[in-house]
C-alpha cells in the first residue's frame, strides 16, 4: 500500500504563525481558500509533551477539513518526515498579503 503524501502548511491566524501537518491539501470549492484535511499530529505515547502541539490538537479536535484564506498561507511543502506542529509568535515580522479576488470591487472600483 502506498502512503499518502505528507504536507507541512504554514499560515497566519490571528497574528500567530501556525505550522500544521496534513495528508490532504487542495484548492477549496470556496473561491480564495485552501482546503486542508486529514491532520497529522504526533503520538501521545511520547515522553516529552509539547504544549504548543497539544494546543493545536485541542483546537483541531473533531475537525475533518479546514478552509484557510489563500492570502494567509505562507507556504506549503511536501515533506518526507513529520515534525512538530506548533503555534508561534510572528513578532510582527510576517504579515499576510492583502489582496482582493474581485478587482472591480472596493475603493475606486465599480460597484
Amino acid at each position: 500500500m502506498v502512503s499518502k503524501p505528507l504536507f507541512r502548511i504554514q499560515f497566519i491566524n490571528q497574528g500567530k504563525l501556525y505550522e500544521l501537518y496534513a495528508r490532504e491539501v487542495a484548492q477549496a470549492s470556496v473561491l480564495g481558500f485552501v482546503e486542508i484535511g486529514d491532520f497529522v499530529f504526533g503520538e501521545r505515547t511520547e515522553v516529552v509533551v509539547d504544549p504548543s502541539e497539544e494546543k493545536l490538537k485541542a483546537e483541531f479536535a473533531g475537525v475533518k477539513r479546514s478552509l484557510v484564506p489563500m492570502q494567509a498561507i505562507i507556504r506549503i511543502d511536501e515533506v518526507d518526515k513529520q515534525g512538530t506542529a506548533r503555534i508561534s509568535d510572528t513578532d510582527g515580522k510576517v504579515t499576510p498579503f492583502p489582496m482582493s479576488f474581485f478587482p472591480d470591487q472596493g475603493p475606486g472600483g465599480k460597484s
